[in-house]
Order: C-alpha cells, then structure tokens, then sequence
C-alpha cells in the first residue's frame, strides 16, 4: 500500500493507505463478474418476453437495461454503503472525497458515467493508464469525481493514547494543521514503546519530541506537564478529529414542543472553567 496524507477542510492532516493498482484491478474484476451474471439474468428474462412487444420496443428496452446495469450498480452500492461496492468489500477497498469524507451521490454518479466510458468502451486502458500516471492512483473517473481509493487493511496500528482528564480543556482548544503525519507517527511510536524504555532513556526522549509537538501546535501546553502527558492528548485529540470528520452527520432528531425539563430563571453566574493557556512551555519531569 501506498501511504498517502489527506488534508481535510478543518485542517485535520489524515493518514490514508492509497490502493495500488492491481488490488483495485482484482476488485474491478468482481465487480465486473457480478455484473456480468445480473446482465445475463436479465437478458434470458428479456428474450423471454420479447414476443408480447414490438421491435423498437424490445431494442428499448434492452438499452435501457444496459445503461441501468452498467452505472446503476455502482452508483446504488457505492452511495448506499458510503463507498464499497461487492468487490471493494471483498478487497478491503473504500472510495471517499479528496478530503478524506465519505463519498456523495455526485462522486458515485460521476465515476459510474466516467467508467462507462474508460472500463466499458476501452477495455480499462485509459483507467489503467491514468491510475499509473496519477500519483494517488486516480483513474478518469476519480479526477472528475473528486474521490480516491484508499485501503481500509493497512498494517494494524496500537491503539490511540487516552486523553488525560486534566488536558482535556487544552487539547480542544488545539491548532494541529502544522503537525505533520511524521511527527505524528514518530510520538505515537515512542508512546507505544515507552513502558519498554529505562526511564532515564524514556524521559529524554519524551521531552524531545515534545519540544518538536509543541512548536507546531498552539497553544502551548500547560506548564508543568509531563512531557509524556502532552504528547498523549494531543494524539488523542488528533484521532477524535479524525473520527469526527469521518463520522457521517447525524439526523436531527424531531422538535416535540412542549416544558422544558428544567426551571426557568435568570443565567448562574459563571464559574471558573480552568487554567487558562500559558505561553511559556512546560517543564520536563524530573
């Protein structure tokens, strides 16, 4: 698999497996097969009633269900599980937007029409041509969609940090865009190593990496907080992002009028929310 950074429109930096070629040839091929049988099928079914119309009919008929056949199938599979189809399943293959979201109705409308043309017409050459000159792998249809192919069976990663409670407040706050996939993967491996480390070793290397997160993230951490703490919430918080931007949206839930479940009265006064930001770092453990 090729790895690929995407930026997504809330500068959320996601690290996405690009689908090589011959994986998404095998899952083409599936595709294919399947639609291959349903044609069949529906051209035995056709034959069968083809003497209760007219010529013109019938030739109608048979181009319509063509048309349906060849783009309807990956627009309804596509759009209705958000970017698979029976051979992308099979594969672990997803096709989502440029930006890392789930792939629209549009994107699938347009792939479907593009590969009409690139798969159908000219036997996959210009698909393949294009997919091997673009450097995410894109095909026509991809270019013109929007979207690409990503893998969803890349190398299994550990899980994410948990966030400690008391940065919880900091880490909401955070700018990431200028934390890059590298320093990323850089502390989320020393994360998942650092229960192997001597502690003199594991403390430097905390604080170093930490120096190199906090440049490129604002605001800065809290002072005081262990080196270690810091590089936990900010992955932390990296990951719920992601997750969010992912996550398809929601259906509000329907407006029942009626008394509101709690007393009616003037605002409290507000409280204390927490330590504001300081701008002058943290200090390493001892």
């Amino acid at each position: 698999m090729v790895p690929e950074t995407v930026v997504t429109g809330d500068a959320v930096v996601l690290d996405v497996q690009i689908a090589q070629l011959p994986v998404r040839a095998v899952g083409a091929l599936i595709d294919l097969a399947v639609i291959m049988v349903g044609y069949i099928i529906g051209v035995l079914l056709w034959a069968a009633t083809i003497t209760q119309f007219d010529e013109a009919l019938s030739a109608a008929v048979l181009i319509i269900f063509t048309l349906l056949t060849l783009i309807g199938y990956p627009v309804v599979f596509e759009t209705a599980t958000r970017g698979r189809s029976l051979g992308k399943i099979a594969m672990g293959l997803r096709v989502v937007s440029d930006d890392g979201g789930p792939e629209r109705f549009r994107q699938a409308l347009f792939r479907a029409l593009a590969g009409f043309v690139e798969i159908w017409m000219f036997m996959g050459g210009p698909a393949v041509i294009c997919s091997l000159v673009s450097p995410r792998g894109k095909r026509i249809g991809d270019v013109f969609a929007g979207t690409i192919v990503i893998s969803e069976r890349g190398p299994k990663l550990p899980p994410p940090p948990v966030m400690p409670p008391a940065l919880a407040w900091w880490a909401s706050s955070l700018e990431l865009s200028a934390l890059g996939p590298d320093q990323a993967e850089l502390a989320r491996q020393f994360l998942a190593r650092a229960p192997e480390l001597a502690p003199g070793v594991r403390d430097e290397m905390a604080y170093r990496i930490a120096i190199d997160v906090a440049n490129r993230i604002s605001p800065p951490p809290p002072p005081g907080v262990p080196a270690h703490y810091v590089l936990a919430a900010v992955l932390a918080e990296r990951h719920r992002r992601e997750l969010v931007r992912l996550r398809p949206p929601e259906p509000a839930p329907p407006y029942a009028p009626g008394p509101p479940p709690y007393p009616v009265g003037p605002p409290p006064a507000p409280g204390p929310v927490g330590p504001p930001p300081r701008s002058d770092g943290f200090v390493p453990p001892s």
